[in-house]
């Protein structure tokens, strides 16, 4: 099990797309839990396979990000899907 630091900022570079509806750029969030979970809630679901999340040094790419936000260690409330 690899230690991950939710509190830490974070920086995630969305994939680029080719959809014009899917402006996404980057971001810098506060905490590492808040940029896991815009990716995983927020943003268009096609962008999370290429995008990548940057925490102290470290980068996760979106195969990463969704195990994090799947980990019983995430922090924040997630969503309830139907």
């Amino acid at each position: 099990m690899i230690r991950f630091d939710y509190a830490a900022a974070a920086e995630l570079f969305p994939s680029k797309s080719t959809f014009k509806s899917a402006r996404v750029g980057y971001r810098r969030f506060t905490t590492a839990a808040e940029a896991v979970r815009y990716a995983i809630e927020d943003m268009p679901a096609p962008l999370l396979r290429g995008s990548s999340l940057e925490v102290e040094e470290e980068r996760f790419d979106g195969f990463q990000i969704r195990g994090l936000y799947d980990a019983a260690a995430f922090p924040l409330v997630r969503v309830a899907r139907t």
